[in-house]
């Protein structure tokens, strides 16, 4: 499948907040959601790293490297979970909608892996993208400036999540994982200091 086609399958992902968004479930409701679809993908995944599962779509979707660790759309899941664990729907939904569409649009633009960074406008797309999937969101109770710093934050720690990815332990730390919690955290921490 080409990468194209990956990025449509990340988008089809926004479908999950907008159960949220257009009010068909509470937000309790999608939580439980979310974990559910996290358990079906974790038990997935233990089966195709340990047993092996040799499916026609982990060999369409997945990429190389993820053949013999966690792939993308699991570490999507759990990261979309957490988040709405964690977070008011304010703070998380955008984290979610800078996942499911901030990243495949900055994936079209160029991708990068752990010894480089993304091109700078690459990296300034993202920030816009993201700053106006996080804008609509934001603690409607917060005052303007407020709210344009924690769009901000939250956009910077969802666009340093694309384009840089740390290493730890000889682990790669795939932005799927790093985007939600990079940008819930950076709209968090604006509100929570000075909402």
């Amino acid at each position: 499948m080409s990468e194209i086609g990956r990025r449509l399958v990340h988008v089809s992902g926004t479908a999950l907040p907008a159960l949220y968004l257009l009010g068909w479930v509470t937000w309790e409701q999608l939580g439980i959601l979310l974990v559910v679809g996290s358990v079906v993908v974790a038990v997935l995944e233990f089966i195709r790293l340990q047993v092996g599962l040799d499916w026609w779509i982990y060999r369409e979707l997945t990429r190389e490297y993820e053949q013999d660790n966690p792939a993308g759309y699991a570490l999507y899941f759990f990261s979309m979970t957490a988040v709405a664990w964690v977070f008011e729907p304010y703070v998380a939904i955008p984290g979610m909608l800078m996942l499911t569409i901030g990243d495949p649009i900055s994936g079209v633009l160029g991708s990068n892996d752990a010894s480089t960074g993304k091109q700078a406008g690459v990296l300034l797309v993202m920030f816009g993208v993201c700053f106006a999937l996080a804008w609509p969101f934001v603690d409607p109770q917060a005052s303007f400036p407020v709210a344009v710093a924690a769009a901000g934050l939250g956009a910077l720690g969802a666009t340093l999540a694309d384009g840089l990815k740390p290493v730890i332990a000889g682990y790669v730390v795939d932005d799927n994982l790093s985007i939600p919690p990079a940008a819930a955290v950076g709209i968090w921490v604006v509100l929570a200091l000075f909402g």
